[in-house]
């Protein structure tokens, strides 16, 4: 495509996530939603009354593809469908936005990504906290070395119990890949997009432990994790952990990211949006710490709930449909993310540390 042409959009699956990348393909401009799919005609019905005009409605991807009323789709899907969705978009040669987790089980995400390797349109894996501006430039001045040589990496996402979706696929790891997969995937691709490294080790300890007790869903209980500790080992020797609580949704800051080196420690705060620089002063020395905003537009923060991030991914999206710019979160990144998010669900049920090297990474 040209620099300035026209994208013509396609929506796979309709819920919660799909309406807020239809808010920011027509903030970002450039586009239109011509197509949607669905098996639920209510998805198809609410998407289309979100668009604010006429599209051809699908049941599903493969008459999507076919139509070729699209350049480019996003797919947000349930986690399960991704493998299958995918298969009949390449066909068609489109350019695919996949929606995290890249897939469920280990099998379906390395083979998405082997079949990407031939894929000469852009594909392009959704991990939309890379993108939250704030969060870049926090990223940005850690590998300007802002801390020194880095080694220590902690994450805190304090939030939430999982939304309702359509059919309740994500009260069920088997559906949705386990918490680790489905939510903390965008954790594990920031712990390697920030220390620049692969992980060797992953040590878990979680589970369900106050959310969905009570819920049943033909005789069955969820069995999603609502709290854990991870730590990731790197090569290298930095270490990450992410501290995760789906039960807190009283905290003044959902994500706390904290990067420490051996000159010193950077914060970034969201959605306060503010990044905190705090150099080694000695003991009893006087504090040296900066803090400083970073802002967000408005209108991206009120396009989705991601602190604008959806927004900024899209833009660059767009740039590498274009032939403008390069793919920069790729498939092999969305394999990545999910195997450490799988590594740390078997470490969680099994109680021990797991190695990359088993999953065969």
């Amino acid at each position: 495509m040209g620099s300035t042409d026209s994208i013509r959009w396609g929506i796979v699956g309709t819920g919660m996530m799909a309406l807020e990348h239809v808010a920011n393909i027509q903030l970002l401009g450039g586009g239109t939603v011509t197509a949607i799919a669905d098996p639920v005609p209510a998805c198809l019905d609410r998407a289309e009354k979100a668009i604010g005009h006429a599209v051809a409605r699908f049941p599903d991807a493969a008459a999507l593809a076919a139509s070729g009323l699209c350049d480019a789709v996003v797919v947000a899907s349930p986690n399960f469908t991704h493998r299958a969705v995918l298969g009949p978009l390449m066909d068609a040669g489109l350019h695919i936005l996949c929606e995290k987790p890249l897939a469920t089980t280990l099998e379906d995400a390395k083979a998405v990504a082997a079949a990407v390797k031939g894929y000469d349109k852009t594909f392009w894996t959704a991990m939309e906290y890379r993108f939250m501006p704030p969060v870049s430039e926090f990223v940005s001045h850690i590998h300007a070395g802002k801390v020194g040589q880095l080694q220590m990496l902690s994450i805190r996402e304090h939030r939430f119990p999982f939304l309702v979706k359509v059919g309740d696929w994500n009260r069920f790891s088997v559906n949705s890949g386990g918490t680790m997969v489905e939510k903390c995937c965008h954790f594990f691709d920031l712990m390697r997009h920030i220390v620049k490294a692969e992980p060797v080790r992953v040590y878990c300890s979680g589970a369900m432990d106050v959310n969905h007790k009570d819920e049943r869903y033909d005789g069955k209980t969820p069995d999603i994790i609502d709290n854990s500790y991870t730590v990731v080992d790197f090569e290298g020797g930095v270490r990450a952990m992410l501290d995760l609580c789906m039960f807190a949704d009283g905290a003044e800051q959902q994500e706390e990211i904290l990067a420490t080196g051996d000159k010193a420690r950077l914060d970034v705060l969201i959605p306060a949006g503010d990044i905190i620089h705090s150099p080694r002063v000695g003991f009893m020395n006087p504090k040296q710490t900066t803090r400083w905003h970073v802002e967000t537009p408005a209108d991206a923060l009120a396009a989705g709930q991601h602190h604008g991030s959806t927004f900024f991914q899209h833009r660059h999206f767009a740039a590498a449909v274009r032939g403008s710019g390069p793919v920069i979160v790729t498939a092999d990144d969305g394999l990545r993310a999910v195997a450490i998010g799988l590594a740390a669900e078997i470490s969680a049920r099994e109680n021990r540390a797991v190695t990359m090297a088993e999953l065969g990474l």
